[in-house]
């Protein structure tokens, strides 16, 4: 399934992408709104096992408010289907419209669980120690049931379960959180709306499926670049092209703006599933020009190269000099 909403406010327009995964997603769809004159002035993008998600809150390039006609909202809705479809054209794509204000992060995991991101449809990447251990039994004498979650501990973790298991119309109505070192142990008692626990065991392993989808989500393995610089329309667009032109894709993204200056942070992969290429990354500094470069992690998260000098697609002056691009190789729990 492949949808596109539009939601409305005095500022900017917010638009809600889902579909199908794949290297050169963000970019194609950024190359889009830069062609369609729309500034971006937020987003955030995830991807989870082959599906994406994405909140961008856009202004028209020449007003900076927020664009109003029908037909030009219309026509954005309808080439931001066509890229999220691909060369499947047979995939359905629909539109929404709504006024309604949601937090970011709870509409990407709505958006994400609509589009049944939880059900495997590949090899998981992460590591058996980093897999979340999730368990629910019933306690049928207490007409309740209680789900365990033990994983990694890291930001937002609580906001993630709780939230699904409200979107699935549980409610909680008590829990133990607990956290020692790096470890984090949750447990809820949660009944569905109308009083009954757990049903079946097709309904305890959807709940698992779940909640593992909702904490792997912000799970992002890769090369993290965080780039400051003042904001311009097309930046993301410019951005992004530069790493799929590298073989880079954007496995998540968060981009900000304020005050005339642009704040981004992307975790990207080698889109061929390599280890990144530190040839890539000099590339990149040598592209964006006076740049900071940090790389962090362990080395064999990095593939070295001989640093060559590169001749290819030098666009020196694409940023200005006061800009600064800081890389750092992580595994995000944040």
């Amino acid at each position: 399934m492949r949808s596109v909403g539009v939601k409305q406010t005095m500022d900017h327009t917010e638009i809600e992408l889902t579909g199908s995964d794949r290297p050169g997603l963000l970019s194609e769809l950024s190359a889009v709104l830069k062609h369609l004159k729309c500034n971006v002035v937020n987003a955030e993008v995830w991807t989870h096992n082959t599906r994406a998600a994405a909140v961008i809150q856009v202004t028209d390039e020449e007003t900076g408010t927020s664009i109003t006609n029908l037909e030009r909202l219309s026509r954005i809705k309808a080439l931001l289907c066509n890229v999220l479809k691909g060369s499947n054209k047979s995939s359905l794509a629909k539109t929404i419209v709504s006024h309604s204000v949601t937090h970011t992060d709870r509409r990407l995991h709505q958006m994400m669980f609509a589009d049944r991101d939880y059900e495997q449809t590949g090899e998981d990447v992460l590591e058996d120690r980093q897999r979340p251990n999730v368990d629910v039994v019933n306690w049928y004498d207490k007409d309740y049931s209680v789900v365990t979650i033990r994983c990694k501990d890291r930001p937002k973790l609580l906001f993630d379960t709780v939230c699904t298991l409200t979107d699935m119309g549980y409610v909680v109505f008590h829990a133990k959180i607990d956290t020692e070192g790096p470890e984090s142990y949750q447990e809820y008692y949660i009944r569905h709306v109308d009083g009954s626990p757990v049903k079946s065991d097709a309904e305890r392993q959807r709940v698992t499926q779940c909640l593992e989808a909702a904490i792997k989500r912000r799970v992002s393995e890769g090369l993290k670049l965080e780039l400051c610089t003042t904001d311009r329309v097309g930046l993301l667009s410019d951005v992004t092209r530069i790493f799929r032109e590298n073989s880079l894709t954007v496995s998540r993204a968060e981009v900000t703006t304020k005050d005339g200056k642009a704040v981004n942070t992307f975790y990207v992969r080698d889109a061929s599933g390599y280890p990144v290429d530190a040839k890539a990354i000099e590339f990149i500094r040598q592209v964006i020009g006076q740049t900071i470069l940090k790389v962090k992690g362990s080395p064999e998260d990095v593939k070295s190269v001989s640093q060559e000098p590169p001749t290819r697609f030098l666009f020196g002056g694409l940023f200005k000099s006061r800009s600064f691009v800081n890389f750092s190789l992580v595994r995000s729990y944040s």
